[in-house]
């Protein structure tokens, strides 16, 4: 097995120290340089190609969204592996859709940043199962959101918002030039289409479905 030669980039020297130290009993891979920032690492980059980037989100002067940009312009044959504190949707979406191939949380243990390392290299995507756990229940949440835009008539959701923004039943029936019976029967609709046992729950699952914002 060739060697994989790799570059971390983290602002943090102990994190930068804690991973060689793990990798260091890996003989197929090899920590050739570290970077402290996002510029350093491009500089790095200019003068020495790796395999793989081993690539922090939260950096200063260029964070690693900013850098996966550069370094998939400038060097597209290093694959990058975003390793970053940060779980949330955002941050795993921006760093894939940037081009980085793969993305695993700094509390991964040595063995799925060994097999994320070398799935990586053969460019291949990894994510890890915690990482892919937020991607998966942010797709499934939007579909269900376009399936329920999709089932709701475009008068359902205008009754909806206005239900939202606090207006009474005679109100919206005058705002939207509609009899009082016709809104309650849009009413009851978006009750039994949503789930919701009354009024108030109807207006937060609205939101939490990003029916409405």
């Amino acid at each position: 097995m060739n060697t994989i030669k790799v570059l971390i980039a983290d602002d943090h020297k102990m994190f930068i120290q804690g991973i060689r130290s793990l990798l260091a009993e890996e003989e197929h891979i090899e920590v050739v340089g570290e970077a402290h920032n996002g510029k350093e690492a491009l500089q790095f980059l200019q003068e020495t190609l790796v395999d793989v980037l081993i690539l922090d989100i939260s950096m200063p002067d260029m964070d690693g969204i900013e850098v996966t940009e550069q370094v998939v312009k400038l060097h597209p044959s290093v694959k990058i592996l975003g390793l970053s504190m940060h779980g949330e949707k955002r941050f795993i979406a921006n760093m894939m859709k940037k081009g980085a191939h793969g993305y695993v949380l700094k509390n991964t243990e040595k063995e799925e940043l060994v097999e994320a390392i070398e799935t990586v290299n053969k460019g291949e995507s990894y994510l890890s199962d915690e990482a892919s756990k937020v991607l998966l229940s942010t797709f499934i949440m939007q579909n269900r959101r376009e399936y329920l835009n999709d089932t709701l008539s475009e008068r359902e959701i205008g009754v909806l918002k206005e239900i939202a923004n606090g207006y009474t039943t005679y109100q919206i029936a005058e705002r939207l030039f509609i009899t009082k019976n016709t809104v309650e029967t849009h009413r009851k609709n978006l009750l039994l289409k949503l789930k919701a046992k009354n009024t108030a729950e109807l207006v937060q699952i609205a939101f939490k479905q990003g029916i409405i914002s």
